[in-house]
């Protein structure tokens, strides 16, 4: 289970955390309760909602590197203007 997510677009992605995070405060209730039958559940579902934050900001980040490339160099800011 632990790569199965590599696979998904970055929409699919976003969709799984949400509804990850959605079972995750569930299970919480349901420990407070008493009512769980695996309390490692938690921890599980966490280090999940973990590898999706992480490929989704992967995603996040190859998409800037790809629009600052796709610029111009002309129409890039100096770096180094305020210095100046």
């Amino acid at each position: 289970m632990k790569n199965s997510f590599k696979n998904l677009s970055y929409a699919e992605l976003k969709v799984k955390r949400e509804e990850l995070v959605k079972k995750y405060m569930e299970l919480r209730f349901k420990i407070i309760i008493g009512h769980v039958d695996n309390p490692l559940q938690k921890r599980i579902m966490r280090r999940q909602i973990a590898r999706l934050n992480t490929l989704i900001h992967a995603h996040e980040t190859a998409k800037q590197k790809t629009e600052t490339a796709a610029e111009p160099k002309a129409a890039r800011p100096a770096k180094n203007a305020e210095a100046k």
